[in-house]
């Protein structure tokens, strides 16, 4: 006998409203509409065990509309995550594991932080190609150790969104089969019915990407189960299933409104609709013994299939069972640095064929490193040599072409690191990181192992002029959150460029990379002093100045410090390639690197603004504080003041000016 869900989606849309109320700030709106198709996916088709919320096999469940979050709240609750009643009556308060927007790592069984619309279907699309890819490495032919579906719903917002249509491009190229996108039409947005802004034809449109499209009554149970089985069983192409919904469902004057969408419905308008469906009116946060039984069967079904896996997983070939572990665990051995070194190449070059070339040795020591670039693999230089790309139907390979992407190539790539089976990089120029943004800033929130390889990194990037040439992206970058950011300026400083991102699992990391020749510094690297993030390249006891520079403009530095040394001058160089990682170290081993109330100058190819947290108020900056131009680098170099002798000009004016 098919059990009457009935119970548990009021429960789901009451918990939803009272929430919302209680807090008096919230959506109700979408989650009324969408407790149905929840109930729906968690009782009868997610795979998932509420103790066990890492099973690395589970289904993964992504509420792209993340100011939906209280949908997601109240079916963690019934499903029985660690999630107690009373958090849900503490929705958006301080300390409660009940965010205003879902949050990984905060609240138990949310996969993923969403809130900026159409970066969840990104994250979704990532997800599912890890599990591809998963298995690919460890499954053999009707034996599969990954074989777990990503389900995903999405608002009118996700999908009028960019990002959500690049990345379901990618989905219908790579013919992710094991992903399922239930859109919410319900057709309302903030401002209005979605005609005045959204009427194309969605579902032709997810049809031209290679998906697999289908229409439903979003509150017709026996309806949502039939396009969610055919969804599960199709073996070629993504799933979308257009879901006709009523925001606010019930709701006496407020439903197929936008006054439902982003407040409390109010006292009055709760309790009709709980009257309409012969729900209790009070208490609120009702949650019946009938509510929970769906959930706790769909729980014990999956210990069982939990079981099943656990067999497979022990008949596994030792080669498998190895290739699974590293999965699982994706760590980079702790000596990675060392080897960097021994193989750094000695010549000098652009940093980023140097940063190339370390790559290749990276990816032989950590074989869960997987990536690609935005269209431009033999710019940034990022290909893992002997491995093939990713296609539809082959997903043992390591490199990705995401096309010309960057959002998507974010989103996914954000994903990728949240299936924890793999250590994802993505590259494109500096300048297009301003496309990538979002994703990186949501990197950085979910504590995401995430590689950004940017290259083309400053205005000596040369003729291609002012729109391709970077100034504001690297001190932009600096200020997100838990984001580290190198700029390297040898091979030395490239190997430790990747190998603290890749042995760093608590966020992202950013290098960033020269396309013209640098000569490697002449005087002698302390290679353990690089890890730092700063260190003394050029030493002076006692200096009259203090030049740090990042990058190509470290060899100015040196150059200038010869210069003004020849001057009688002491001068002292420091070379920082991670500015982060130096102003997290305590103030004293910072001012015994840099002098204190030593007269200090940063040289930095790029907005000099935020450098004054290195070299003080009175410092002098020297970098490019307006846009670049469309010339050879050696005489923008020259025009923009960055030449040695134009910077050895600067701070002699500036040393006499006096403090």
């Amino acid at each position: 006998m098919t059990t009457d869900l009935t119970p548990a989606i009021h429960t789901v849309r009451f918990l939803s409203v009272d929430a919302v109320e209680q807090a008096n700030s919230g959506h109700p709106g979408t989650p009324m509409a969408l407790a149905g198709i929840g109930v729906e996916i968690f009782t009868r088709y997610l795979r998932y065990l509420p103790d066990e919320p890492a099973w690395p096999n589970r289904d993964r469940f992504v509420l792209s509309c993340g100011h939906a979050s209280m949908l997601l709240y109240s079916l963690l609750h019934l499903a029985g995550y660690d999630l107690s009643l009373d958090e849900l009556k503490n929705f958006r308060q301080w300390g409660s594991k009940t965010p205003g927007h879902p949050e990984v790592g905060h609240t138990p069984g949310v996969e993923t932080t969403t809130g900026p619309l159409g970066q969840g279907v990104g994250n979704a699309v990532g997800m599912a190609l890890a599990l591809k890819m998963a298995n690919a490495r460890v499954g053999t032919a009707g034996d599969d150790i990954f074989d777990a579906r990503v389900f995903a719903l999405a608002s009118d917002g996700d999908l009028m969104e960019g990002v959500a249509s690049e990345a379901a491009s990618l989905a219908g190229l790579w013919g992710l089969d094991n992903l399922v996108v239930v859109w919410d039409d319900n057709r309302i947005t903030i401002d209005g019915d979605t005609q005045i802004s959204f009427t194309e034809d969605v579902a032709k449109r997810f049809e031209a990407y290679g998906w697999f499209v289908q229409h439903v009554d979003g509150h017709d149970q026996a309806a949502l189960s039939g396009v969610l089985d055919a969804a599960v069983a199709e073996k070629a192409r993504p799933s979308l299933i257009v879901a006709r919904t009523h925001i606010a469902i019930g709701a006496p004057t407020k439903q197929d409104t936008p006054g439902a969408h982003g407040a409390p419905l109010g006292a009055e308008e709760i309790a009709g609709a709980k009257r309409a469906v012969g729900w209790p009116v009070e208490p609120s946060f009702a949650v019946p013994d009938t509510a929970r039984a769906p959930f706790a069967a769909r729980v014990e079904d999956n210990r069982r299939h939990h079981a099943a896996w656990k067999a497979r997983l022990a008949k596994l070939r030792p080669e498998a069972k190895r290739a699974y572990d590293h999965l699982v665990a994706h760590a980079a051995p702790p000596d990675l640095y060392a080897t960097l070194l021994k193989g750094a190449p000695e010549k000098a070059d652009a940093t980023r064929s140097t940063a190339s070339a370390l790559q290749q040795i990276a990816a032989a020591e950590l074989p869960a490193l997987v990536g690609g670039s935005a269209d431009l693999a033999e710019s940034c230089k990022t290909t893992i040599k002997g491995s093939p790309h990713v296609a539809r139907g082959e997903y043992a390979g390591r490199n990705l072409h995401f096309g010309i992407r960057e959002h998507a190539m974010g989103s996914i790539c954000n994903g990728l690191a949240l299936s924890g089976l793999f250590v994802p990089y993505c590259s494109t120029f500096l300048i297009f990181s301003d496309y990538m943004r979002p994703a990186i800033r949501l990197a950085g929130l979910m504590q995401q192992q995430v590689v950004y390889v940017f290259t083309h990194d400053s205005i000596f990037l040369g003729e291609d002029g002012p729109t391709h040439q970077p100034v504001e992206q690297i001190a932009s970058l600096r200020l997100v959150p838990n984001l580290r950011l190198w700029r390297p300026a040898s091979p030395a400083e490239c190997a430790a460029a990747w190998a603290a991102a890749l042995q760093r699992t608590d966020g992202p990391t950013a290098l960033v990379l020269t396309r013209h020749k640098i000569p490697n510094p002449s005087g002698a690297t302390p290679t353990a002093e690089i890890a730092k993030g700063a260190y003394v390249l050029v030493p002076a006891d006692n200096p009259d100045v203090v030049l740090v520079a990042t990058g190509s403009e470290v060899h100015v530095a040196e150059q200038a410090a010869a210069a003004l040394g020849a001057l009688g001058k002491k001068v002292r160089v420091v070379s920082a390639p991670c500015i982060d990682l130096f102003l997290e170290r305590p103030r004293a081993e910072q001012d015994a690197l840099l002098g204190a109330g030593t007269r200090r100058v940063a040289i930095e190819a790029g907005r000099t603004r935020g450098w004054e947290a290195v070299v003080g108020s009175d410092g002098l900056c020297i970098g490019v504080d307006g846009f670049g131009a469309s010339a050879p680098y050696t005489d923008l170099a020259r025009e923009y003041g960055l030449s040695t002798d134009k910077v050895v000009a600067r701070i002699q004016s500036f040393l006499e000016q006096g403090p």
